[in-house]
């Protein structure tokens, strides 16, 4: 990975949103709900205060309005706070 997350900052990869369907018609991607999981593909190494807890991999859910979105070599990622990630999914 290119980008290095500074602090208690992790660089997260959005699961894809589900195609939606009803009655045969296609849900357009404006009106998706956006995917609240993820998978952390890049962490920083925490601050002398807090510890980095999430390590590379871990699939994580995390708020509706957390983090800002990014695009990076034509894919979209989430850089957010450890502190903004609700749970890691085991």
């Amino acid at each position: 990975m290119k980008i290095q997350p500074l602090a208690d900052r992790v660089l997260i990869l959005p699961a894809p949103a589900e195609e939606k369907t009803i009655g045969g018609i296609i849900i357009p991607d404006t009106a998706k709900e956006k995917p609240l999981q993820g998978q952390v593909v890049a962490a920083g190494n925490g601050t002398k205060d807090e510890e980095m807890i999430l390590k590379v991999g871990d699939q994580v859910l995390y708020g509706k309005y957390s983090g800002t979105e990014l695009e990076f070599e034509g894919e979209k990622y989430l850089m957010m706070r450890q502190s903004d990630v609700l749970a890691v999914l085991k």
